[in-house]
């Protein structure tokens, strides 16, 4: 069973499309990166599964239950970390997570302080949230969100305002939460930490869908996906002519004794290409090879270029 299901969803705000025909399936068990620029309709998509607003067209499946018509079913089985997330200050991290154990009302019996040392704030379970730092609110956040082990988190920019640490530790987090079984579906502009720990992205673009796949799968379907850099002794045409003959390879120049190929394809190919310089008789001194990173192929797939493509 697919834990989010999205078919032809679409949401006008009067004139102005904020989600447009959007078709998305995010499977039971993924880390699943959803990416845009600002106004492209994360936030609206992530608003529709929580049943905050409702679409104007299609229709969207969360855990098995349509997220208008069985809202109540989809809360009790998802959890939840939102942008403008809000703590009250007098309350400590014990009292907020036992408030929302009461509210949520799960069969199972939940320990708050192992919630809480999951989250890694246990040691300031009893202190009151207004002397907490950002990093310690957005942990206690989280160890709210997992109450009753949902089968789904739903995180929307989870390391804003994060140090470096702060968001490493939460991607640590995160990361622990999928290996228990957890499908997790977050918006994030933190190309760092999309790239390192999600199974697929999707990368919306004024509401529409511009593209889905692993990141190394985009970087295949790029002409910036990766470049092989080549220090030789010096190399004829002929050599030239063969490694321009390889389907994926999108362009190869030369300065001096550098020879710098662009690959559109991905996998073995770059190895592939050594190998035919080999032999060509080429001698190869030394390779680079430069993986065009997350941000590259984020901003490439926004583009109005890309627009057009699409």
């Amino acid at each position: 069973m697919a834990a989010i299901e999205l078919t032809g969803l679409t949401k006008r705000f009067d004139d102005v499309v904020a989600v447009d025909d959007l078709d998305l399936t995010i499977e039971d068990g993924e880390i699943f990166g959803f990416l845009g620029p600002n106004g492209a309709g994360k936030s609206t998509t992530i608003d529709i599964l929580l049943d905050f607003i409702r679409p104007t067209e299609g229709t969207a499946t969360v855990v098995g239950h349509d997220a208008q018509a069985e809202s109540l079913a989809v809360r009790q089985r998802i959890g939840v970390l939102p942008d403008a997330y809000h703590t009250y200050d007098r309350l400590t991290g014990r009292q907020h997570v036992e408030f929302v154990v009461e509210s949520k009302a799960t069969e199972a019996e939940t320990d708050v302080d192992a919630l809480l040392e999951r989250v890694g704030i246990l040691e300031a379970a009893d202190r009151k949230s207004g002397g907490y730092s950002k990093g310690m609110r957005q942990r206690l956040v989280l160890a709210m969100a997992l109450v009753g082990d949902p089968d789904l988190l739903i995180l929307d920019e989870p390391s804003t305002g994060l140090d470096p640490n702060g968001a490493r530790e939460m991607r640590e987090i995160i990361q622990q939460e999928n290996e228990r079984g957890t499908t997790v579906f977050f918006s994030s502009h933190i190309m760092e930490q999309v790239e390192a720990i999600c199974d697929r992205v999707a990368i919306i673009n004024r509401g529409r869908l511009v593209a889905v796949d692993t990141v190394d799968g985009l970087r295949g379907s790029t002409e910036i996906g990766t470049t092989l850099h080549v220090s030789t002794a010096g190399v004829d045409e002929a050599a030239l002519e063969t490694v321009r003959g390889f389907d994926g390879v999108a362009g190869v120049s030369v300065d001096g004794e550098r020879l710098r190929v662009t690959l559109s394809g991905g996998g073995p190919l770059k190895f592939e290409v050594l190998k035919a310089l080999d032999g060509a008789g080429v001698s190869i001194e030394d390779f680079e090879i430069e993986e065009s990173s997350l941000e590259d192929l984020f901003v490439r797939y926004t583009t109005d270029e890309q627009e057009v493509r699409a």
